[in-house]
């Protein structure tokens, strides 16, 4: 795909590649979900992160997202779905950009980041008290985990400037963030996969 690609046709494109690599629909046997709910509606994530098309695609829309929130200085979220999305997005930073990665351990090994002088449980680049940092989420249902991820981070003296979501399962997700005064930024919703 064209370096040249839009937000409106990348986003258009990855909704059809997210319906085709990563959902499943199972009305008559349910999915329980990591949140413990229980819904017919399936998102694997995972194959579309390591796909290089829809790679390219989630740099365009991430990208496009932060032009339009402002400075930051690291992107980044709790393992594992969190940690394709921070390679593809510092892969696909503009040269000189300066943005570096994080990833969140869910549960910490009981050392920092050694060198970098990072909490237990926080590793790859090091952050600063006063960093301004965008919370990455591969698929967001009611917002605990990242928001989880968040407080962490504001502990550690970050300043939290958002979370991108590649998508939002419309169950409460979007509330707890607003709740958290943290805006949240879906790149999909189940809406968009759905109602297609």
């Amino acid at each position: 795909m064209a370096e040249s690609t839009t937000p409106e046709s990348a986003r258009a494109t990855l909704a059809d590649r997210v319906r085709n690599l990563a959902y499943l629909y199972q009305p008559d046997d349910p999915f329980t979900l990591a949140s413990g709910r229980v819904s017919p509606h399936f998102f694997d994530m995972k194959p579309v992160m390591c796909d290089p098309e829809c790679a390219h695609l989630l740099g365009v829309l991430i990208h496009d997202k932060i032009n339009e929130i402002g400075s930051i200085d690291a992107v980044g979220g709790l393992e594992l779905g969190a940690v394709p999305l921070t390679g593809i997005a510092i892969a696909k930073a503009p040269s000189g950009s300066g943005l570096r990665g994080f990833i969140i351990r869910k549960e910490p090994k009981g050392r920092g980041g050694r060198k970098t002088g990072n909490p237990p449980g926080i590793e790859g680049s090091t952050l600063v008290s006063g960093d301004r940092c965008l919370i990455l989420e591969d698929v967001t249902t009611t917002g605990g985990s990242a928001l989880q991820a968040c407080q962490r981070l504001v502990e550690m003296g970050c300043e939290i400037v958002g979370c991108i979501t590649i998508l939002d399962r419309e169950e409460g997700g979007y509330e707890a963030f607003t709740d958290a005064e943290i805006p949240l930024y879906p790149l999909l919703t189940l809406s968009d996969i759905v109602n297609a």
